[in-house]
């Protein structure tokens, strides 16, 4: 298995000590999470995206690009791109560059995104999200593999013959498509025989077991290989490790508080009771690393995932610092055995991604 430590830059007041970061800090406690990332071996550092209060999260091209410049091994992931109300040619362009000055270390996952604040700031209604991203994204493919594009459709002006500058360093531009809650983004993603990223943060296995089986169905549909599906998953949106799970649920409990009484909107509320249940029946990884890894083996038995992405924002600073410490020293070793890949890598060294595109059946 292969793992992603990730950030949605939330800057909230810490829930233990009450203390703030100001964003010039925030930016900074990112910038050297990703060093740490590198440092501690993990294969990939991603950066959300998001538009409004309490996220910092609104140019992750900038942010990756800056994260870039201070590795050199790490994958850079966006987790996700907006596509759905963002201009394919911006786009384009930014990642490009980014692709470029990483040397070839950039991954898109693209999606909808998780906040419909977004919209109106966009000219989108929350109706139109789902044409828009499917349309956006055949300009944005269409723009990278292509010169003098010619275009015209319903979310962007039109095109006459346009060469986007830079062309990729990448010959291919990895993208996954980031799945959440509906069989529309499964459906795209197989239709481009392209992996999808599971976001496995907010609702019961039963939800994206769904989403998963839809896609690898479609995949045969659409012609390609569904047992050389690639999937990511995320990990309900917190990482927290002691040496017993007794301990990991006392220390995490009052983020776990302030996590879900930040939680407003209908799509996000809960569907568990406690932190307890969550830890038992739901995606959270609470516990002593050995309870953390049987319940990640025993999601992958479900999703057949090969990339896991954990977060250790909103702890303190020295916590982030132990969390992926400790992650990397007592869990990561174990998965990485007990489900190899050759994700991100081939004849031991790090290369461009192979996971741009599903086999073909």
């Amino acid at each position: 298995m292969k793992f992603v430590l990730s950030s949605l830059v939330l800057n909230t007041p810490n829930a233990l000590t009450g203390e703030s970061f100001t964003t010039q800090q925030k930016y900074q406690n990112v910038l050297k999470q990703a060093e740490l990332a590198e440092t501690l071996g993990f294969d990939a550092y991603g950066v959300g995206e998001r538009h409004a209060a309490p996220f910092l999260a609104s140019s992750p091209p900038v942010l990756l690009t800056a994260i870039a410049a201070r590795t050199s091994r790490i994958r850079l992931l966006t987790t996700v791109t907006v596509l759905s109300v963002l201009d394919p040619v911006r786009v384009a362009e930014d990642y490009a560059t980014l692709d470029h000055l990483s040397g070839g270390r950039l991954e898109l996952i693209i999606g909808k995104g998780n906040d419909a604040r977004h919209y109106p700031l966009f000219g989108i209604t929350v109706e139109e999200q789902w044409d828009s991203m499917a349309e956006r994204y055949e300009l944005l493919k269409r723009l990278w593999s292509e010169e003098e594009v010619t275009w015209e459709g319903r979310y962007r002006s039109p095109l006459d013959k346009v060469t986007t500058q830079p062309r990729p360093y990448q010959k291919k531009i990895p993208v996954w498509h980031g799945s959440a809650s509906s069989t529309l983004s499964t459906e795209l993603a197989a239709k481009h025989g392209e992996p999808i990223f599971s976001s496995n943060t907010i609702h019961r296995q039963s939800k994206y077991k769904a989403l998963i089986e839809h896609y690898r169905e479609r995949l045969a549909f659409y012609g390609h290989d569904p047992s050389q599906a690639v999937i990511g998953a995320g990990s309900g949106g917190s990482i927290y490790l002691a040496r017993t799970k007794e301990e990991a649920i006392k220390k995490f409990r009052p983020y776990y508080d302030a996590f879900s009484g930040r939680l407003k909107a209908p799509h996000d509320q809960s569907p568990f009771r406690d932190l307890e249940d969550n830890i038992e029946n739901g995606p959270i990884l609470v516990g002593s690393p050995e309870s953390v890894i049987e319940k990640i083996l025993s999601y992958h038995s479900v999703y057949g995932n090969q990339v896991l992405s954990v977060s250790v924002d909103g702890l303190t600073v020295s916590e982030q610092r132990e969390q992926a410490e400790w992650f990397s020293r007592e869990v990561a070793p174990v998965l990485r055995r007990e489900i190899p890949n050759r994700i991100w890598e081939r004849k031991g060294e790090t290369v461009a991604s192979d996971t741009s595109q599903v086999s073909a059946g």
